[in-house]
């Protein structure tokens, strides 16, 4: 066998307080392989990405190992040969893309950064690469695209520039850390079959981070599973998925497989009272329209899901509720009563009845604040606690999110993308609202850490009469939790329903699409998608 072009042998990363975060892991990627990093929030799987370029976060040190690229060893080379190294021959794709571009400059510009500073290509060539790789991706108007700030553009839309970004110098290894997490399912499709493609035609080895095994599968080769910073077990893509040999992995294997199941018990649609309801509203981004007459209700104790691709209106609806993108017509009423277009002109009660978790925990959270503050802040505010007051109920929201209470000291940018999202969940929860807008919850949690939220708020919902208004592209959750479902494309509804109707034949024919764009638990599903469908 060849000389692998990544070898890490007994890597091992601390935190600058003697956490132990990586223990020991060693791994090889020999050319055009792809190696999938599975495990729950918090198992080490960025932090191992990140090891792999000789970096680590901020608070974080690699303090063991060795890590070879094409036979270098990169923890030896000066500063300078490691700057050299990253984005030329190893890239890195990070999870949450809005919290990697800057908002200052347009896509375009950073896009073209990495081969013009690297000295590949002029300015020229690096534009021209730029738009081609904006083709590939799917983005659209493939020519202006980069004209864009990044905040002009959709998640899915981003995570895709970002992927644009990483692939601009032709590496040699590629790290992806959750590259499809802010995706639709059919979106989904479109970058797995390209990071299979340009894998295939590069001969370009990958790491894959992710929690999702159904992704994974379709892109992996072998399979390594993480838990507490050690591997928990190696093998063929294959024999993880139907032979698991440890019982964390084959935990991992069941909730997956779980997730494809309609739970009819649970989401049996038994309505309340309405508290939420939109008529017939529109919501335009300066001249362009992004909602177009939507209208949606939502009941007491009752969960709506809200699902489409990227750019369908989902996250535009959830703001125009909560009052920061004002309608330009139609109504938005809140238990009966009228509520102003924007948040500045509502009332304290009116603010504190309707909270928001956000799809993005990087970009929601202050990252000079603690937990304890963040959590604790709209609790002081809207009811007028002492610090007492606030300190345990701050450990109590700690408690049922699934977070040590300890935590409540540290900064959000000492923990995983998992734990950051749980903290905004706590944050929701801590005004005590009548309903809760989940933006993509559980999007940066794997499966078993996404099913206890799931849980979470099943039980407050039930315990309080809580209800949601969920926003997801994972229609395994809608199966799992959703009495009713809305199913929008480009601003506008196209089907509405109690969700065990909406999952039955006929079906619309975009929710059909969707339907089938699910990845399933095989590792031939996307040849078979892509090979029906004639993507490639």
């Amino acid at each position: 066998m060849a000389y692998p072009i990544l070898k890490i042998t007994d890597l091992r990363i601390e935190s600058v307080s003697g956490n132990v975060l990586v223990d020991n892991v060693s791994l090889e990627l020999q050319r055009g392989e792809v190696l999938g990093l599975i495990g729950e929030s918090g198992a080490g799987k960025s932090t191992i990405g990140l090891g792999s370029m000789v970096y680590a976060r901020a608070g974080c040190r690699i303090t063991g190992g060795k890590v070879e690229i094409d036979g270098v060893s990169v923890r030896d080379l000066s500063p300078e040969g490691r700057r050299d190294m990253r984005g030329q021959r190893i890239a890195y794709i990070a999870q949450s893309a809005a919290a990697s571009f800057n908002p200052a400059h347009t896509i375009m510009d950073q896009v073209c950064e990495m081969p013009i500073q690297h000295g590949l290509m002029k300015p020229d060539e690096a534009k021209k690469n730029a738009i081609d790789l904006f083709r590939s991706l799917g983005l659209p108007d493939p020519e202006n695209f980069g004209s864009r700030y990044p905040h002009q553009v959709s998640g899915g839309q981003l995570q895709r520039a970002m992927a644009a970004m990483a692939i601009s110098c032709r590496p040699d290894i590629l790290v992806f850390d959750e590259p499809t997490t802010a995706l639709d399912v059919t979106t989904q499709i479109e970058v797995l079959a390209l990071i299979k493609k340009l894998i295939k035609e590069l001969n370009t080895a990958a790491l894959y981070i992710t929690h999702d095994l159904a992704v994974v599968a379709q892109v992996a080769d072998r399979i390594m599973v993480l838990r507490g910073g050690k591997m928990v077990e190696l093998g063929e893509t294959e024999q993880i998925l139907m032979r698991p040999e440890k019982e964390y992995t084959a935990a991992l294997v069941s909730e997956r497989k779980a997730a494809d199941k309609l739970d009819e018990d649970t989401i049996e649609d038994v309505r309340g009272d309405i508290v939420l309801k939109v008529d017939n509203v529109v919501g335009r981004y300066g001249d362009f329209t992004v909602l177009k007459n939507v209208s949606i209700d939502v009941a007491k104790a009752e969960t709506v899901a809200v699902v489409g691709e990227s750019g369908s209106g989902k996250s535009s609806l959830a703001r125009l509720i909560t009052g920061l993108l004002s309608r330009t017509s139609g109504s938005v009423k809140f238990g009966g009563k009228e509520m102003s277009p924007s948040y500045k002109s509502r009332s304290k009660e009116e603010l504190r009845r309707i909270q928001l978790i956000y799809q993005l925990p990087d970009v929601a959270l202050n990252p000079r604040q603690t937990i304890g503050e963040i959590i604790g802040r709209p609790y002081a505010f809207y009811f007028n606690k002492s610090k007492a007051e606030v300190d345990a109920r701050v450990a109590e929201l700690l408690r049922q999110v699934g977070l040590p209470e300890n935590y409540a000291g540290r900064l959000s940018t000492a923990l995983s993308g998992g734990q950051k999202q749980r903290i905004c969940i706590a944050r929701a929860l801590a005004a005590n609202p009548d309903l809760i807008i989940c933006d993509e919850p559980t999007s940066a949690l794997d499966q078993l850490v996404a099913e206890e939220i799931l849980k979470l708020l099943k039980r407050l919902q039930d315990e309080l009469g809580i209800a949601y208004l969920f926003i997801t592209h994972d229609l395994g959750i809608v199966r799992r939790i959703a009495h009713r479902t809305t199913v929008m494309l480009r601003g506008e509804v196209v089907a509405d329903g109690p969700t065990a109707q909406i999952f039955s034949p006929p079906f619309h024919p975009y929710t059909e699409k969707l339907i089938s764009s699910v990845p399933e638990m095989r590792t031939d599903w996307l040849d078979d998608v892509l090979e029906k469908r004639k993507v490639i």
